[in-house]
C-alpha cells in the first residue's frame, strides 16, 4: 500500500514537473491547429496515455488509473478539467506549444508548470 501511495504521489509530481520552455517552440494559438496536432493521435510520456477528441472529451490512463476530462479552446488556450482515478485535477486553462516531435503544455496560461507529451 505504501508502494502505491509513493508512486501515486510521484505521479502526481511528475504529471506538474516544471519544465524549461524553448524560445523557439511555437506556440499554438487556435482550435484548428491544436486539433490538427491531436485529434486521432495518443499523447504519451512515461506512465501516462491520453486521448482529446473532437467533442471535448479527454480520456486514457495514468499509472493504472482512469482518465478522463473535458476541454475547450478558449482566447488561445487549452483549457481543460481532469479526474485521474478519483483525483480531480481543477480547470485550468494552458498554453501549448510544439517543436516538431512534442507537445508541451503549460499551465497558468504559460506562466505555470509544464509537461510534455509525444504525438504517436
Amino acid at each position: 500500500f505504501t508502494a502505491i501511495r509513493t508512486l501515486s504521489l510521484k505521479l502526481i509530481i511528475f504529471l506538474c514537473m516544471a519544465g524549461q520552455v524553448s524560445a523557439s517552440d511555437p506556440i499554438i494559438t487556435n482550435r484548428s491547429d491544436f486539433e490538427n496536432l491531436v485529434i486521432e493521435k495518443k499523447l504519451k510520456r512515461f506512465l501516462i496515455s491520453l486521448s482529446v477528441t473532437s467533442d471535448g472529451k479527454i480520456m486514457g490512463s495514468a499509472a493504472g488509473r482512469n482518465v478522463t476530462g473535458d476541454w475547450d479552446w478558449l482566447d488561445g488556450f487549452f483549457c481543460r478539467t481532469i479526474l485521474w482515478g478519483k483525483r480531480e485535477l481543477k480547470y485550468n486553462c494552458q498554453q501549448v506549444t510544439f517543436d516538431g516531435k512534442r507537445l508541451r503544455f503549460i499551465s497558468d496560461r504559460g506562466k505555470g508548470q509544464s509537461a510534455s507529451f509525444a504525438l504517436r
